[in-house]
């Protein structure tokens, strides 16, 4: 009761001090905030058996996030965190005014960033559909994401626990998820990192749901995920795709109904994602920016960024290069930054974060071994996207802050197999602690029978 009170007395402060340190933004992204937060409460309480702890979790993340927003717009550190979000936001209120017919004339290059031909698309209109409703207003599209990111947490609980079955693993994933500070810092920003996050775990946990019974509500819902995906970055959308018509494939070898369930669900999403033209559009993005010769661009760009650049002499435009490129591209990828390479004020507040993520590795290869060994089946999708996504970025990347960024796109399930060697280190260590318990007893019986003997 005590915690639900100091949650309770938190919420307000913080609620408050949002409406009121930036009036009018600030009362408008408070609606928001309301408004989302209470679907979001709604629908996960309705699903959850223990509806206090997701409660609980999401408010905490929510609080975390809306926090570091506040110092983000109070003293205008997008360019420091996140220089993004100002691009977002000049051209979302662009887009919106051009859908009210009272805009500037758009030039072609500002054009063609909201085609559909152009990657990341779909953060301009998401912004563009909010200052529709709310005016021009980067606190309140800053809210918006903050809610998506805390929404994340509550979502990687029914995640883990479709996986595992195992309460103490979910809680524990979720609770990560929530207060990690990487997690914090990029889904509290006007930044699309947070939604393709939410949206990774959303079509995973549908996915899951799949493999149980055909259901509707599921399909729509990894329908939609697939699509937002798409929209924000759209390579990742062919390694979900994978990793959904893997699942199923591998999972076909059960019962008639099974197979029935999972080929009728495989069939719908295929005509669906045909039909609205979403494996046209990720063809299409993927023959223009996909070949290696671009990704090499992208990379040397990347690499020759100012003080936060790596493998700058690393060429990926061949398969032999990018093959080689993996080593260094995953170690940067997974580790950075290093202690001894930091050169930057961002790069060094990292580094506590870092530490503690390193110190979690041993955590990870046991619950990705335990996992492998006992829960291949139910984990597979997890583990497709993953090692996809792990290698396409151990690639193509070439800039430490990015790789911090993106990482987290990969974190999100890492943390629940560290979540599952965790539980099972404390089960070994109750074990053991039970284990001497009974020897002492053991001793302590023999000893009391032979003081009767004697």
């Amino acid at each position: 009761m005590r915690r639900e009170v100091l949650l309770g007395i938190v919420t307000i402060a913080v609620f408050l001090v949002m409406a009121l340190v930036a009036f009018p933004d600030g009362a408008a992204a408070l609606v928001v905030v309301l408004v989302l937060s209470l679907i979001f409460l709604g629908i996960f309480r309705h699903y959850a058996d223990d509806k206090e702890l997701v409660t609980n979790v999401f408010l905490a993340a929510l609080l975390l996030r809306l926090g570091f927003g506040i110092i983000v717009h109070v003293f205008d550190l997008r360019g420091f965190f996140g220089g993004d979000a100002l691009t977002y936001d000049f051209r979302g209120d662009l887009l919106m005014h051009s859908w009210v017919g009272s805009g500037q004339i758009l030039d072609p290059m500002t054009l063609q960033a909201f085609s559909p031909s152009s990657p990341g698309w779909g953060m301009y209109y998401v912004v563009g559909f909010l200052y529709l409703l709310v005016g021009k207003n980067i606190f309140a599209a800053q809210s918006f994401c903050g809610v998506i990111g805390a929404a994340t947490a509550p979502m990687v609980y029914f995640c883990a626990l479709r996986i595992f079955g195992n309460r103490p693993v979910a809680k524990t994933s979720a609770l990560v998820v929530a207060l990690f500070p990487s997690f914090v810092i990029w889904s509290g920003q006007l930044l699309k990192d947070g939604l393709i996050i939410f949206l990774l775990v959303l079509a995973i946990t549908m996915l899951l749901r799949l493999q149980e019974k055909l259901d509707f509500v599921a399909l729509a819902l990894l329908f939609l995920s697939l699509g937002g995906i798409l929209t924000l970055r759209f390579y990742i959308f062919y390694m979900v795709a994978v990793a959904v018509a893997g699942s199923f494939v591998v999972g076909v070898s059960s019962t008639p109904g099974s197979l029935f369930r999972r080929t009728a669900a495989l069939v719908i999403l295929g005509l669906g994602v045909t039909y609205f033209g979403i494996t046209r559009s990720a063809t299409q993005d993927i023959n223009k920016y996909g070949s290696l010769e671009r990704i090499q661009v992208s990379r040397g760009d990347l690499a020759q960024s100012a003080g936060s650049g790596f493998g700058e002499d690393v060429d990926v435009s061949t398969t032999q290069g990018a093959i080689g490129a993996i080593p260094i591209g995953f170690t940067y990828l997974m580790f950075a930054p290093f202690p001894w390479e930091a050169a930057s004020v961002r790069q060094l507040i990292t580094l506590p974060e870092v530490f503690l993520w390193w110190g979690m590795m041993p955590l990870l290869v046991y619950g990705l071994w335990w996992a492998i060994r006992h829960k291949l089946r139910s984990a597979l999708p997890v583990l497709i996207f993953t090692l996809m996504l792990t290698l396409a970025y151990s690639v193509f990347q070439g800039n430490v802050g990015t790789a911090y960024r993106q990482r987290t796109q990969i974190q999100v399930f890492l943390f629940i197999f560290i979540s599952v060697g965790w539980q099972l280190y404390k089960e070994r260590i109750e074990d053991r602690r039970m284990t001497r318990l009974s020897r002492q007893r053991q001793i302590e019986h023999a000893l009391r029978a032979r003081a009767q003997q004697s």
